[in-house]
């Protein structure tokens, strides 16, 4: 059980070392979630891509906000697009950054965005794909 420990210590500190293999430093993933709405859902899902994200998904849904708040926050459609998108720790606050840009600047783009963390993912060649680690994968093709 010692054993265990040891050979994954470094796992619990965000490196992975395989038997036999040097360390490889890990990226911490992200599901960024934004609230748009659906006009605008291409455009935004284009934008995110921009940052090096592999996986999005998108859900249509209504509003549920009453006429009256909705109008009086500028929100004059009710048919929304949720984007659940995969993006690493280290690229998130740049993607933020813009995104609040956006959000203040485009006719009819308001919207929300928020991140909740990744628990784990099964797999060295899942989490370097929705790491945008191309070369790892690659590796891994091999």
């Amino acid at each position: 059980m010692a054993d265990f420990g040891k050979r994954f210590a470094s796992v619990r500190r965000g490196h992975v070392v395989p038997d036999g293999h040097s360390a490889v430093s890990m990226n911490r993933l992200k599901v960024l979630i934004t609230v748009v709405t659906r006009a605008k859902a291409d455009f935004y899902m284009d934008h995110i891509q921009s940052f090096g994200v592999n996986m999005q998904m998108v859900i249509y849904g209504k509003g549920t906000a009453p006429r009256e708040i909705a109008s009086a926050m500028g929100l004059t459609e009710s048919d929304r697009a949720a984007i659940f998108s995969i993006i690493g720790e280290d690229k998130l606050k740049a993607a933020l950054e813009s995104l609040e840009e956006k959000f203040n600047t485009i006719v009819g783009g308001k919207g929300i965005a928020y991140t909740i963390p990744m628990a784990s993912v099964i797999g060295k060649s899942i989490f370097n794909f929705l790491s945008d680690n191309r070369d790892a994968v690659r590796r891994n093709e091999k």
